[in-house]
């Protein structure tokens, strides 16, 4: 029997290679004859092959291809480190290249299987797209760049509900327009997408260091119709296809970067607060739920959600800029006050606090010595003490309007005469 033409390492163990070179140099789709020796490769998903008169002569074992695709899917220890490496340089990368207002970062979750690259050239029949040369996969920028494109023109359309500020305008400004074959009426986009490396779930939350990507099955039932030119039917025999998938769970990282000069010269109401960042982030939202990233999007691969704990982060950080851009505002509003002024504001709580009080108290009938009177007695002391013009007259004049002929005069002589004392000190034009 003839021998195959093959490299001499088939059959080794390629395990500290990388999920890309055991998928696309490694693939172990090799079978060995043990009466001859001899190499035989298939991509069928068969246990056993028949050739030949001598059955037993010519049994011949290949590898079950999804056992193949088994073995090429594994992260080592070295693919997991990279794989976190990758992400923390492009996080370094990525906070020093531009600054905060021109940077857009958003963090997901996959919520489905996520595949990309199959239409790549492969054995499987079904590629997948590994980032060179380190041999992992990836979801390419401009891979984001059009869902996010597609996302924006139908939140424009309207089919969807609200547009979120979306138009076609704001579409050609930051994400570009390529104009027909022959001409020249083209325009760079604002935003420049980075690519994005997955990090990998383990299968087991258990088990963290088991990092793979997974093997998932299509059947198509009508290769009788596409291959072979019959009439489609119903009873076609279906064709298990296995192909990779980063499971759900992976994270995802997504950069943006924004040339904010460019944006402020085409379009000043976008850079204005941010807005540019509210319109995507309103499109990456329409994406996770309805478009998804990848291949096979039609039938549910890569959707995504946002990661729970970095919302909460982002959620906390945006609070904490809005609590201080407020904090500064009140800073800069209160260094153009008066003493005078600045006093009033300190004091004006204190004196809503008694006026609040007073208008509780005289719902019922006036009885000495009761709870009011100690109120009362407590606000007039505080008052005493402060200095501002305003913030005494408004004390005199509430703490006059607290003693009537028929409400709240006090019944002891030295009282009353204390309270008209302190009202003729805090505010003389009340008498």
């Amino acid at each position: 029997m003839s021998i195959a033409a093959v490299p001499k390492y088939l059959g080794k163990d390629f395990s500290a290679a990388s999920p890309g070179m055991r998928f696309g140099m490694y693939l172990q789709l090799w079978g060995v004859n043990r009466r001859s020796n001899a190499l035989l490769w298939t991509t069928h998903d068969v246990g056993y092959e028949v050739r030949g008169q001598n059955q037993q002569e010519r049994e011949v074992k290949y590898e079950n291809k999804v056992s193949a695709l088994s073995d090429a899917k594994k992260l080592n220890d070295n693919d997991q480190k990279t794989m976190r490496g990758l992400l923390e340089r492009q996080r370094q990368s990525f906070d020093v290249s531009a600054s905060a207002d021109a940077s857009f970062r958003l963090d997901a979750r996959a919520t489905a299987p996520f595949t990309t690259g199959l239409g790549n050239e492969h054995p499987t029949e079904n590629g997948f797209a590994f980032l060179n040369p380190y041999g992992l996969p990836y979801l390419p920028g401009s891979g984001v760049k059009g869902v996010l494109r597609q996302a924006a023109r139908e939140l424009v359309s309207g089919d969807w509900g609200e547009t979120h500020g979306w138009n076609d305008a704001a579409i050609e400004i930051l994400f570009g327009r390529e104009s027909a074959d022959g001409e020249t009426d083209h325009l760079r986009g604002a935003l420049t997408f980075w690519d994005v490396i997955p990090q990998i779930a383990p299968e087991d939350p258990k088990k963290p260091d088991q990092i793979s990507l997974a093997v998932e099955i299509m059947t198509p039932h009508q290769g009788h119709y596409y291959q072979k030119s019959e009439s489609p039917h119903e009873s076609g025999q279906p064709n298990p296809i296995s192909f990779l998938t980063v499971p759900p769970k992976s994270r995802f990282v997504f950069h943006v970067q924004c040339n904010l000069v460019r944006l402020e010269r085409l379009a000043p109401e976008l850079v204005k607060e941010s807005h540019w960042k509210l319109l995507l982030e309103a499109a990456f939202q329409h994406a996770y739920q309805w478009l998804g990233f990848g291949a096979k999007t039609a039938v549910g691969y890569g959707a995504m959600q946002e990661n729970p704990e970095a919302q909460a982060e982002r959620q906390r950080q945006a609070a904490a800029a809005q609590a201080e851009a407020q904090q500064r505002a009140e800073e800069d509003r209160r260094a153009t006050l008066s003493p005078e002024d600045l006093a009033w504001e300190a004091h004006q709580p204190a004196v809503e606090t008694f006026r609040q009080q007073f208008e509780t108290a005289r719902k019922t009938a006036y009885k000495p010595g009761s709870q009011f009177d100690s109120q009362r007695n407590d606000f007039m002391k505080t008052a005493l003490t402060w200095d501002d013009t305003q913030s005494r007259n408004a004390a005199g004049e509430l703490l006059k309007a607290t003693i009537t002929k028929t409400w709240g005069t006090p019944g002891n002589k030295d009282s009353k005469q204390r309270l008209r004392d302190a009202v003729a000190s805090l505010c003389p034009e009340c008498l």
